[in-house]
């Protein structure tokens, strides 16, 4: 890795940087559109590097208008590479192989499928391997700024369109911790499992890079996307970080992440993120507050977390609820563990699922919530933030799921941030706002579950899981009972 070239984007954040030695600064981006707008901004402005890697990028409305930003920022002169996980890149051959025709683009796939077409067959002959992803995500801008956390490239990550929105949540950053993802960035890019794209053999033409400029003018023109497109051009983020008025939290930052070696299985336990984040967090002391879309506790996650709970720790939880959840086992892996954790004092709450209909009857009437409901952030659908507080001091924020599949399987990025403001942003979400857009989930008299809605005033109470069919629940049920969590 060769050092950073003084550019506009060093320029800008020097005296920033000069303030505050030693630390990073810290913008979290809750805001899809702001997320969308802030990887625009740094691919247009970009001088030297861009340095991108994506565990799903889509070939939607936003994954078009950000491929055609690399396009853009290649003209330039700007030297572009791309590393993506080649589970998800279903249907992107032609457009990949289209861009890496260009000189300034070099594109990488993590434990690529060996049989392009049809690429489930992968999973018969080769499931040991394929099974295991990189589900890291990093967008390093001239080696001086870097966007990351739980968001992949996509229009429902982006709120472009109204069939599904997550809400997600990961963060803009300057300063020393830019460098570490940096190098992590070169770890995996020069690992064994990263494959240039053109060792990969396919049958695939080629989408000409014309055809990649004609298809973003296409979207930018579309009535339907226009209103999107202008509305993240009058984002203030915009117009407050090209001149340099963004506010910064500024605090010690630790990037941990599982070494690329952990797909082949070869990994030292000092080398996995879930080591590091122990080590790093040690025994909270006072409080938790955890998000998480794809909880799976397990037996001994279980057992731990009863035990923090039985030492005085005041732990909560956020994840999805099964009408909100896009993962139905994962969903599985969680609800047989929520007796036992309510039982242990630990306070559950699962995100509601919010229609399309509602969304726009939420943007009709502004900022009049739909049913009383005070909403953290734009209405979703569905929840990917993957967040947690400890003691009101630190903050973790990134990629990884408290799931055994985050643990044992993919590789993950994420960061430690030592930030008492952030953390009571956090438990203050928790406090005034979650239970205003999440089922508050107990045990009645007799042991039983029941979920809570708060809408205002009102509170209404259902003893079954609340927006899904009987035949939804049962099938829940039933992949509850089968040994799948290390799946998971």
């Amino acid at each position: 890795m060769t050092e950073a070239p003084e550019g506009r984007f060093a320029t800008a954040i020097q005296p920033l940087l000069a303030e505050h030695p030693k630390q990073s600064g810290v913008v979290p981006l809750i805001n899809a559109r702001e997320a969308f707008a802030a990887r625009v901004v740094l691919a247009r402005h970009a001088q030297y590097t861009l340095d991108i890697q994506y565990y799903i990028w889509r070939n939607d409305r936003t994954g078009t208008l950000l491929f055609e930003a690399l396009h853009e920022a290649a003209e330039r002169g700007v030297n572009v590479r791309l590393l993506l996980d080649d589970h998800n890149t279903a249907g992107l051959d032609a457009v990949l192989i289209g861009l890496q025709s260009h000189p300034n683009i070099q594109i990488r796939l993590y434990n690529p499928l060996k049989l392009r077409r049809p690429r489930f067959l992968n999973y018969f002959f080769d499931f040991a391997r394929v099974n295991r992803r990189m589900h890291n995500k990093a967008f390093i801008a001239d080696q001086q700024v870097l966007i990351s956390g739980g968001r992949n490239i996509g229009d429902e990550y982006f709120g472009a369109h109204d069939d599904m929105i997550f809400a997600d949540l990961d963060a803009l950053m300057i300063g020393p911790v830019v460098k570490q993802a940096q190098q992590e960035f070169e770890k995996y890019w020069n690992s064994a499992s990263a494959v240039p794209l053109s060792q990969l053999f396919t049958l695939t033409k080629p989408q000409s890079l014309t055809k990649l400029e004609q298809r973003a003018s296409v979207i930018e023109a579309d009535p339907s996307a226009r209103q999107y497109i202008e509305a993240i051009r009058e984002l203030p983020f915009v117009q407050d970080f090209l001149t340099q008025t963004l506010d910064f939290v500024w605090a010690d930052v630790r990037l941990m992440s599982d070494s690329p070696t952990k797909t082949l299985g070869l990994a030292q336990q000092q080398h996995l993120l879930a080591y590091q984040l122990q080590q790093a967090i040690g025994n909270p002391q006072h409080c938790v507050k955890l998000v998480s879309p794809y909880f799976v506790p397990t037996k001994t996650g279980v057992a731990q977390l009863c035990e923090l709970a039985a030492s005085g720790v005041d732990i909560t939880i956020l994840t999805n609820s099964l009408e909100a959840t896009d993962v139905a086992v994962v969903h599985a892996g969680y609800a047989k563990w929520r007796k036992a954790l309510i039982t242990a004092g630990i306070k559950l709450y699962e995100v509601q699922k919010v229609s399309p209909l509602a969304r726009k009857q939420e943007r009709k009437l502004r900022r009049q919530r739909l049913k009383g409901k005070e909403r953290f952030g734009t209405s979703a659908s569905s929840l990917h933030a993957k967040t947690f507080s400890v003691d009101k001091e630190r903050v973790f924020l990134g990629s990884f799921n408290f799931d055994p599949r985050s643990i044992a399987l993919n590789t993950e990025l994420g960061f430690i941030i030592h930030s008492a403001a952030l953390a009571q942003k956090i438990d203050q979400a928790f406090r005034d706002t979650v239970p205003n857009y999440a089922y508050r989930v107990d045990l009645d008299k007799q042991g039983k579950l029941y979920w809570e809605e708060r809408l205002g005033p009102r509170i209404t109470r259902y003893h079954f899981e609340p927006g899904v069919s009987w035949w939804r629940r049962l099938g829940m049920k039933t992949l509850a009972l089968l040994p799948i969590d290390w799946l998971l």
